[in-house]
């Protein structure tokens, strides 16, 4: 079957402007690889052979959204340093023939070059965003990757808002983030920020507590507990209980902050977002 092309430089120009518009998307490494960055993360080629690693290590990689095709709608863009990048779907697996590699010199399926330039970009994982409204910031952002191939294994943004808040000081996006399609945006006009600086910088008052629930936990669900309000430079962080938006719709209540903190797997919140 005849498959249209496009020149490479085209869309290898794209990636790269990938890369530097959104650093907050960028991944130190594929999503899913165990192995430090620069190991393929890919499918194998035509001919059953794995598909060369990056060129010295050092790979980065974008998550997409792209919602024109059929299939999963989330692709992985990796950047190898030395000259190309790898277009791959999320759970594109082991399958054959499934990563296409971008170069200036190298015809890319029109499908591809379409990816790579509507595709709406993902927040790297395990970043922890803020929705500032008049400055303070009313929700966090938690955001979870998953590991490709996996059931429900998908990227997603979890919504926490603070325990005892009214709906109407939520992101309007708060049922599904990724659909609303302006993130960047709300994050251009500084009503979403990235959070990491600011808990860096006050290490120890603020904590992620993992679900209780195994299953929960393994997929990324938790809560935050903020012992003492934050100050940024343009917005600040209220102490409280940030659960998942869906718990405060149907009521359930917030356990106590001293019972939450005794729970296993609660980590000073820095160093959760360091480990990413």
């Amino acid at each position: 079957m005849f498959v249209h092309t496009l020149p490479g430089s085209a869309s290898f120009g794209a990636g790269l402007r990938l890369f530097r518009s959104y650093p907050l998307a960028v991944n130190p490494r594929c999503p899913g690889d165990a192995a430090p960055a620069g190991s393929a993360a890919c499918g194998r080629d035509g001919k059953g052979l794995a598909p060369p690693r990056c060129s010295g290590g050092g790979c980065r990689s974008i998550v997409l959204r792209h919602l024109g095709f059929d299939g999963s709608g989330y692709y992985v863009l990796t950047q190898d340093p030395a000259d190309h990048f790898t277009l791959r779907p999320w759970d594109a697996g082991d399958g054959d023939g499934e990563c296409q590699q971008i170069r200036p010199g190298t015809p890319v399926p029109v499908t591809s070059h379409q990816i790579i330039t509507e595709g709406l970009p993902v927040p790297r994982d395990g970043a922890l965003l803020g929705w500032v409204s008049d400055r303070q910031a009313t929700a966090l952002l938690s955001v979870y990757h998953g590991r490709p191939g996996r059931r429900g294994g998908v990227p997603q943004i979890r919504v926490l808002a603070v325990a005892g808040s009214e709906p109407s000081r939520w992101p309007p996006f708060a049922a599904s983030p990724l659909d609303d399609g302006r993130l960047w945006e709300y994050v251009e006009r500084g009503e979403i920020t990235d959070l990491a600086p600011l808990m860096t910088r006050n290490a120890g008052d603020a904590s992620w507590v993992p679900s209780q629930n195994p299953a929960r936990a393994a997929q990324g669900h938790g809560c935050v507990v903020v012992g003492r309000s934050l100050q940024a430079g343009d917005y600040w962080v209220p102490a409280g209980i940030y659960m998942d938006h869906w718990m405060l719709r149907e009521g359930v209540p917030a356990p106590p902050a001293g019972h939450l903190l005794t729970l296993p797997g609660t980590t000073d919140l820095s160093r959760h977002l360091t480990a990413h």
